[in-house]
């Protein structure tokens, strides 16, 4: 089982599948390694595909320090990744928290990245005093139930039930999945990274300087993400927004063959010169 060790000495596991241009995905707050497993089958054929679990998530560490979580921290260890790997440019992606992680990361590396694909992310930037208030509450249901209790009303949430609806097969293997997190990681995840991040409208001068191709995506039944997603597009100048029809926050999961079939598309554009710049 590969390791690479952060500069704060946290192990972070990884996992690489396929050859060809390196295309890295992090995973959202209530998924793992194992999220990505439909565009790893499919895109390890023409890419070298890397995946990671976040520190929090075990098989990588569970710190005990709330400091060692955040969303810088987690942009340094997406850092240390690719230096691991040798890897210098990427196309760089991730869902919800790990699309935030990779939009911050293209800010501040955008050397490093050949593209990015931003999916669902954006969650607290509307309306962030309800949205700090229901994450508190997160973190207290996690103490007082322990992470079943959690997942069984986290996952049955406004923009998770699109995905029990498609699909109940694959809805029950994420919610125990999410079961089956580490608590301690979880609530430090949730109160170091998702209650301490920029929102999305903090980010705007640093969007509209990012000459990078970028993807964005999100399920139109998302609500917390559909303005922040919509910003986004106005400020990336390299921005195209693909708007998933009756579709909740795990595109990926709900509507693998779209999602894959977007971002393929995306990538051909960008190696072809396809990808123009708004304006």
């Amino acid at each position: 089982m590969p390791f690479f060790v952060a500069d704060d000495g946290v192990k972070i596991h990884y996992e690489v599948a396929g050859e060809g241009a390196p295309l890295v995905l992090g995973h959202e707050f209530a998924g793992d390694i194992g999220s990505w497993e439909p565009q790893v089958n499919f895109f390890a054929r023409r890419y070298r595909v890397v995946t990671y679990c976040h520190r929090g998530y075990p098989p990588s560490d569970v710190p005990d320090d709330p400091g060692a979580y955040s969303q810088e921290r987690l942009v340094a260890d997406l850092r240390g990744l690719l230096g691991h790997l040798g890897v210098e440019r990427a196309y760089v992606g991730g869902l919800s928290m790990g699309a935030g992680v990779a939009l911050s990361f293209g800010i501040a590396y955008p050397e490093m990245c050949r593209a990015l694909i931003v999916a669902s992310t954006g969650t607290g930037s509307t309306e962030p005093e309800q949205f700090l208030e229901s994450w508190r509450e997160s973190i207290a249901q996690i103490r007082d139930e322990g992470m079943a209790g959690f997942a069984d009303s986290y996952a049955n949430g406004p923009a998770r039930v699109q995905f029990r609806r498609k699909d109940p097969v694959g809805w029950q293997k994420f919610r125990d999945g999410l079961a089956g997190h580490s608590a301690q990681g979880s609530s430090l995840t949730m109160g170091g990274v998702q209650m301490r991040r920029p929102t999305v409208y903090q980010l705007e001068e640093g969007m509209q300087g990012l000459a990078v191709p970028s993807l964005l995506m999100v399920g139109d039944e998302d609500e917390p993400c559909l303005e922040p997603m919509l910003f986004m597009k106005r400020c990336i100048p390299r921005s195209g927004l693909a708007v998933f029809p009756q579709s909740g926050h795990a595109i990926n999961l709900e509507e693998p063959a779209l999602f894959n079939r977007t971002v393929l598309d995306f990538l051909t554009a960008v190696e072809v010169g396809g990808w123009p710049r708004r304006g």
